[in-house]
């Protein structure tokens, strides 16, 4: 660059643009206008019979996705550096199959195992799919625990009878057939006994590869097997026969390699993830995708210089992990900056053929992405206006690849309120629903009205929701089985009533050797607690259910539970409500946002709990349990140093829900999307899909909030 002030003068206007005439520049916003780009001009540059064109660039991801543009004209691109063995599907096949079969738990990788396009067990594939669709409903989906590829079967004939005894079963469960039943049956035992080979050695200590590829290679084959017995799906391709040679090497090896059996799922990996599938047959020889090394050595009458961005054109020097450059220099071995010499080489030499287009993204994944200094030093030396010629030129390209996905232009789908007949609407919610009714009203409709209910979620370790679960129900046993917390052995008995919660939740080992010690710690807490409020508590309440109660002249009813009611010594009661979370907090439940203790407050006032009788509210409070074993309670009746009485706020709740009853009483009233979020922006909700919650949000509906 120090020669830059002698040498420039020498070209004039003309010589620049007689060089660069056969010169495009694309700078495109993205990685994926880059690639569309790129195939636009390389499937432009061989309409001409007999005519050539490649992509050189050392950046894979951006290859693979140049490929795939490809492909919408029709071109299989002759890619020197071939496709990721991994990312095959039979390879991928195998990858689950090890990981079922020596990872069991893992609910997504064993989901993913039974609706592989190619898993076939002797099937055929559309029953397949079936069985496999019904045992993720029946054994994979909803509540908790670790499956096992093994007894998967023995969990599928456990959950099925648990459901159908169950009082509420799921909207799906009427729809099962014995014949349905029996294919899964089927299915399951066939998977059982073609993964059999590897689960029969997956706890050894000392496995050797050649046995456990052998296994492997028996389990692949039993699960990639056609309905009429044949494997040619299964190692069909380029990348089947490159698989079929991989396994033949491994199972031929001499090394006495032997290992732990259940890391073998890494070891494949790491085997299989150096490997590429180079297509032999099928491909455009026209139209190539080369390594800088292969352009070197080959011509082309079109080529295009791709990913010009530092980090690909040049690559950023390695450092070595265990020679550093001074050792490097002992020895004479080349410096990693030698590598940049050659890239720039390479680059020169590219910029030979007769048609030249370089292309770079303005961002990489996420961030910002700078120029390839090359690519900088060359438009700095020719100028702003020859350089805007370049990029005239490249943005020709740049505006066809954004037409091919160009099309009429639609309006944002509009925020949905729906308006259903008054004689659809519900008469009865729970104290729960409330909250629901405020903010997203849609969900409402979309449960009570619609009568959709959402797929339980994937089967899970215990976790949070669970533990307050559990932690709920031993409190409401304790308090059911011990009147006076202050007896002496109310703390035994506490931890007796955790003992056979915790039997009941079968918990994991591991978690539950947290969850314990962490329970014994809170007990001590609790009863400590118990003792501050004893004196002045003549009975306790456990999980007390309020009747349906109507809300004023509305017609509509309320209903509800209440974690733990405590009838004082002059008459009164205090609603406690366990918390094993901050959610909902203190201001939601003093400023009604979160209305279910107000409203327990005002049913109690009505004689909702019969138990109890009308009864007037003294506290309203959450006790919180915290994971370091803190117990405290806290009262929602001050916020602000604004105090309430349980009376004021439990009326105040209650006109408010009967405003808001009315309001939904008036037929032009529809149930609102999202109308009161409780963070801007969330789109989380199990019916927010349906609403399409990122669609009209992101068009700028407005934000009217339901009223009440």
């Amino acid at each position: 660059t120090e020669y830059w002030t002698e040498t420039r003068p020498r070209f004039t206007a003309d010589d620049i643009e007689q060089a660069l005439a056969g010169v495009k520049l694309v700078e495109a916003a993205n990685e994926r206008d880059e690639a569309a780009a790129i195939a636009i001009a390389l499937r432009r540059a061989v309409e001409i019979p007999g005519k050539r064109a490649a992509l050189v660039t050392g950046d894979r991801a951006l290859a693979r996705r140049v490929s795939a543009e490809l492909l919408r004209f029709g071109v299989v691109a002759d890619d020197s550096g071939g496709a990721p063995l991994i990312n095959t599907p039979a390879a991928s096949l195998l990858r689950l199959a090890l990981s079922a079969a020596f990872r069991p738990g893992d609910p997504v990788s064993l989901l993913s195992l039974l609706k592989h396009p190619l898993l076939g067990l002797g099937l055929e594939r559309q029953a397949v799919r079936k069985a496999a669709e019904l045992v993720e409903l029946v054994a994979l989906r909803g509540g908790t625990g670790r499956p096992d590829v093994a007894s998967l079967g023995v969990l599928f004939e456990t959950r099925l009878a648990e459901l159908s005894g169950d009082t509420r079963q799921p909207f799906w469960f009427s729809r099962l057939t014995v014949r349905g039943i029996e294919q899964a049956h089927g299915m399951l035992g066939r998977l059982s006994k073609a993964l059999s080979p590897l689960t029969a050695i997956r706890d050894e200590k000392d496995a050797d590869i050649a046995t456990l590829t052998s296994a492997s290679v028996v389990a692949l084959e039993d699960l990639g097997r056609a309905a009429d017995g044949n494997l040619a799906e299964l190692y069909a391709g380029d990348a089947g026969e490159k698989l079929a040679e991989l396994l033949r090497g491994l199972v031929a090896a001499a090394s006495p390699f032997t290992f732990a059996a259940s890391e073998w799922p890494d070891v494949m990996e790491a085997l299989i993830a150096p490997e590429t599938v180079k297509p032999a047959q099928g491909t455009d020889r026209n139209i190539a995708i080369w390594g800088a090394l292969e352009a070197r050595l080959q011509n082309v009458d079109t080529l295009v210089i791709g990913g010009l961005n530092e980090g690909v054109w040049p690559r950023k020097p390695e450092s070595d992990r265990f020679m550093s450059r001074l050792m490097k220099t002992g020895i004479d071995l080349e410096p990693p900056e030698r590598r940049i010499g050659l890239a720039a080489h390479d680059f020169q030499m590219a910029m030979g053929a007769a048609e030249v287009v370089l292309t770079r993204s303005a961002r990489s994944g996420d961030a910002p992405a700078v120029p390839s200094r090359w690519l900088q030093r060359m438009l700095t030396f020719i100028g702003k206006e020859p350089a805007a010629a370049l990029r005239a030129r490249g943005d020709a390209l740049l505006g066809w690849a954004r037409a091919l996905d160009a099309g009429e232009k639609k309006d944002f789908a509009p925020r949905p309120q729906p308006r259903p007949p008054l004689s659809m609407r519900p008469l009865h919610f729970s104290v729960t629903e409330i909250e629901t009714l405020r903010r997203d009203p849609y969900a409402v409709y979309a449960r009570r009205i619609l009568g959709l209910s959402p797929l339980e979620p994937l089967i899970r370790d215990p976790g949070a929701a669970e533990r307050g679960t559990l932690f709920h129900e031993i409190l409401h046993l304790f308090s059911r089985r011990v009147e006076d917390p202050r007896a002496p052995n109310a703390l035994s008995s506490l931890i007796e009533a955790g003992r056979l919660c915790f039997a009941e939740a079968k918990l994991p080992p591991d978690i539950e050797a947290i969850w314990w010690p962490r329970f014994e710690k809170l007990a001590e807490n609790i009863i400590e607690w118990e003792h501050t409020r004893a004196d002045a508590v003549a009975m306790r309440y456990a999980e007390e259910r309020a009747d349906k109660t109507v809300v004023g002249r509305t017609g509509v009813t309320l209903s509800g539970y209440a974690d733990r009611v405590d009838l004082l010594a002059g008459g009164m009661a205090d609603i406690l409500d366990y918390k094993t979370g901050s959610s909902p907090s203190k201001a939601q439940a003093h400023t009604l946002l979160s209305p279910q203790l107000a409203l327990e407050g005002a049913l109690l006032r009505r004689g909702a709990f019969k138990e109890l009788g009308i009864r007037e509210p003294s506290q309203l409070a959450f006790v919180r349990l915290k994971p370091n074993g803190e117990v405290f309670e806290e009262s929602i009746l001050e916020y602000n140093r604004k105090p309430r009485t349980a009376n004021d706020l439990s009326e105040e709740a209650w006109a408010r829900l009967e405003r808001l009853l009315f309001h939904y009483a008036d037929p032009t009233t529809g149930y609102l999307s999202r109308a009161l979020p409780f963070r801007e922006g969330e789109a989380d909700g199990d019916y927010d899909h349906l609403a399409r919650v990122l669609e009209w949000s992101a068009g700028g509906a407005s934000e009217d909030e339901a009223e009440g």
